[in-house]
């Protein structure tokens, strides 16, 4: 029981991080396998949370007037394709060679986000036809590819990808986020429950967490705006990077400011 509570409180707060930015896999995947799951059956039992969440979260952003049909549409199908390649390759791979790539590629998402030129009123405009909707389409496969393989941080990916080549809102691309990944993760369950790697007790439980996180979220970030988004996205950027490059730092500064309140 106390194992259950854990997973449903550790989704709760990955749903809430997923919805509003990326990276709550980084969460879900190290808890799964301190309960004693194996690493390859950790990721793919993950993917039904992550489905379970985004289920509730397109709704959520669909209760409060943001629709992306049928753009998002367009876009999950090159994912779904390239989910069921990065499944297949990651039911057999793994290593903590990943986590310092990803964590390169967290840093220069937040780097890109901080110090990109500043757009004229001509640039924001959304740019979802021609040329910019091929680019999207390619881009897409490549995020299906990441996201098929390991899944965390790949919101980071996405947001990066329709701010850059497509000048949507991060609100809006959240919702396009949401409803790729849901569609996308589709396949890739399909190709881990395939080779037995899902343990679904577990899978099921966490998606309480991550499909109530999920559903505050979607609702919650319409209200507060770009702005408020852009923000706590910068902040998780970093704090996840720091997660990948030093395992243990969180740790260590957890006993640094326990012994600092003990002397005092």
């Amino acid at each position: 029981m106390i194992d259950y509570l854990l997973l449903v409180l550790v989704g709760f707060i990955a749903g809430v991080i997923n919805i509003l930015a990326g990276g709550g896999s980084l969460l879900t995947l190290p808890m799964l396998i301190f309960l004693g799951l194996p690493p390859n059956i950790a990721n793919g039992t993950n993917r039904i949370a992550i489905i379970i969440q985004n289920i509730f979260a397109v709704k959520g952003f669909q209760s409060k007037g943001i629709s992306t049909f049928p753009f998002s549409i367009y876009l999950a199908i090159p994912a779904t394709i390239g989910a069921i390649i990065g499944a297949i390759v990651g039911v057999k791979i793994e290593g903590e060679l990943f986590n310092k790539i990803l964590g390169v590629i967290m840093m220069i998402i937040v780097a890109y986000m901080v110090f990109k030129p500043k757009t004229t009123l001509k640039d924001t405009s959304e740019r979802s036809t021609g040329k910019y909707f091929w680019l999207s389409i390619i881009a897409f496969f490549f995020v299906g590819l990441y996201g098929g393989f390991i899944q965390a941080g790949v919101g980071f990916i996405i947001l990066l990808a329709l701010s850059s080549i497509n000048h949507i809102s991060l609100v809006k691309s959240n919702a396009i986020k949401v409803f790729v990944a849901l569609i996308y993760s589709l396949a890739a369950v399909a190709i881990f429950a395939y080779n037995d790697l899902i343990n679904w007790t577990y899978g099921l439980i966490l998606s309480l967490g991550n499909a109530t996180g999920g559903w505050v979220m979607s609702r919650w970030s319409v209200k507060k705006g770009d702005g408020f988004v852009k923000k706590a996205l910068i902040i998780m950027v970093i704090a996840m990077a720091i997660k990948l490059w030093f395992p243990n730092f969180y740790s260590i500064l957890a006993n640094k400011l326990l012994d600092f309140f003990n002397g005092v």
